[in-house]
């Protein structure tokens, strides 16, 4: 991780699935579907996506892969038993990849409320994950070789308490492990930027794209910050050798904005690259998408080492039945625009990634123009709707869920 030529990309969500849901021939694969060649250095696995579920334990959601909604669940627990993926894991890792589980998303229900409360918190993810043991082991005998903080929202209290203890627990583990963040471009960071300056990362993977400091700006110094964050990499940071990857989208259904050509993205590294020595390579969103896109990460990593593509040695496939729940909304955790702490600059409006069926539309007011909800469409982050008089957008994917409700993923924008 401490090299300048690494990918990492994302694996779990199945977001070319989300986006495509009809072809599932290119669907998200096994783990090891991903491993089977050097182009990818580190595959976060997405998400953890609740820290206190059934019985004060956490709950993953790994979409058509395993959840909770297709798989079978720890007595007592909302824990899916994932343990058919370990050898998929191992394997990667005997292939010299670097496996993490990453913590949060666009919906996760994660965080703390005190110090105590987060360094206590450390011993369940390394006895659940890491190196320590646990009757409730989603992974089985895997042992994962780190963390991702992925942060979309909610306060940061205890966060550098718990990543604290876990270092601790890490260090006095029997190999080498990770912890990593994936901050959006706008900086500091809303949700996890004073976490940043606290505690020393070993690498983060910025999201550029969804906001104004997105990848399609790079020309734009107004716009373009990755010199910002080589700043805060060489001397804010407690760790002055932590990695900055520039975070990007896999293809163009990967993200709302920011996708741009791997030529382009080839240009963009090479002259980040030569730039700033704070740069650790490039991040993915996600496998699924890189893979349905020509394979997205072969020319990335070709940039990023200057060589020809590899030669890969996967062939199998793999398609699990999946119901509507399995194309998780945590799916669209990186198609969102995250409230921004920063007083320069601008988010850009999500745009729909896929268009919901027709159904009739509001003739007058705000409203205007804008489809009533159907219960038989597929909505995305950014997608608008009226129901019962009032106007409504879309957080995240989602289905058959009428706005209104709980945690439905709809927020009202007003009266029509």
């Amino acid at each position: 991780m401490a090299l300048s030529t690494n990918l990492a990309v994302y694996w779990g969500q199945n977001s070319y699935g989300a986006a495509n849901p009809s072809n599932t021939a290119a669907w998200q694969q096994p783990i090891e579907y991903y491993c089977g060649d050097n182009t990818i250095d580190t595959l976060p696995i997405a998400f953890l996506t609740e820290f206190y579920s059934t019985g004060n334990l956490p709950t993953i959601d790994l979409a058509n892969i395993c959840s909770t909604a297709n798989d079978p669940v720890f007595p007592g627990t909302s824990l899916p038993n994932c343990s058919f993926l370990a050898t998929g894991i191992e394997t990667c890792q005997k292939a010299g990849k670097i496996v993490t589980l990453s913590i949060g998303g666009a919906t996760g229900g994660v965080g703390f409320t005190n110090n105590s409360e987060g360094q206590a918190y450390a011993q369940v993810i390394w006895d659940i994950f890491l190196g320590g043991s646990s009757t409730t082991r989603p992974f089985g005998a895997a042992v994962l070789d780190g963390i991702d903080m992925d942060i979309e929202g909610g306060a940061q209290t205890g966060y550098t308490a718990f990543l604290t203890a876990l270092r601790t627990l890490m260090n006095g583990g029997n190999k080498q492990y990770y912890i990593t963040a994936a901050p959006q471009c706008p900086y500091p960071d809303a949700y996890i930027g004073t976490t940043l300056n606290a505690f020393g990362f070993d690498a983060v993977y910025v999201q550029f794209y969804n906001n104004y400091c997105e990848l399609s700006n790079f020309g734009n110094t107004n716009d373009w910050d990755f010199g910002t964050w080589d700043n805060w990499a060489t001397t804010v940071s407690p760790n002055r050798n932590v990695k900055v990857y520039i975070g990007a989208p896999a293809s163009s259904t990967a993200a709302n904005n920011g996708y741009v050509s791997a030529s382009t993205l080839a240009t963009i590294i090479s002259q980040t690259k030569r730039q700033y020595a704070s740069f650790g390579g490039v991040m993915l969103w996600d496998a699924s998408q890189a893979y349905a896109n020509g394979r997205d990460d072969h020319a990335v990593k070709s940039a990023l080492t200057g060589a020809s593509p590899p030669v890969t040695t996967t062939s199998s496939t793999f398609i699990k039945t999946a119901t509507s729940t399995s194309l998780t909304k945590t799916t669209t955790r990186f198609t969102t625009t995250r409230s921004i702490a920063t007083t320069s600059g601008s988010s850009a409006k999500p745009t729909a990634l896929s268009s919901p069926a027709a159904t009739a539309t509001t003739s007058g007011g705000p409203c205007a123009g804008v489809s009533a909800w159907s219960p038989t469409a597929i909505y995305v982050a950014g997608d608008q709707v009226t129901y019962n008089g009032q106007l409504w957008t879309a957080q995240w994917w989602t289905e058959d869920t009428a706005p209104g409700g709980t945690n439905d993923g709809w927020s009202l924008v007003g009266s029509c």
